[in-house]
């Protein structure tokens, strides 16, 4: 058994995690925060599609939960599978926001750091409109 290297990327935010979670695990407000699917999600059944430059993705996204977990499975044409774990967690009266980026095999330094670069830019975002 192995593992990837991995990157803990998290945020803070001066405001209540369960208003956070409310607003980020929302998939139809994601375009506003993760750039990744700034072209929107349209539901599908019990998931969400994305159409941009891979192509038409598939997101699959954990049961609404009182843990603020927002964990989502991105499922690209290929058939590539992507698990992200997504959390938000009280601190304080804010909280932090943390992604767990994954590096995927054949994923290269640069690849790798670009990945982590524009996830931090998207929490970047979410904290920008959560603060306003």
């Amino acid at each position: 058994m192995s593992t990837t290297p991995a990157k803990i990327i998290h945020q803070s935010i001066e405001r209540d995690w369960r208003d956070v979670y409310d607003f980020a695990g929302k998939p139809e407000n994601m375009p506003l925060w993760a750039s990744g699917l700034a072209s929107g999600l349209e539901p599908h059944g019990a998931d969400w599609i994305a159409r941009g430059p891979l192509g038409t993705i598939k997101v699959s996204f954990v049961p609404a939960n009182e843990f603020g977990v927002i964990d989502h499975t991105v499922t690209i044409e290929s058939g590539l599978r992507v698990y992200n774990a997504l959390r938000i967690v009280p601190n304080g009266d804010g909280c932090e926001v943390m992604f767990t980026l994954l590096r995927l095999p054949g994923m290269t330094d640069a690849q790798f750091f670009a990945d982590a670069a524009h996830v931090e830019k998207d929490l970047a975002m979410l904290k920008a409109l959560m603060e306003r």
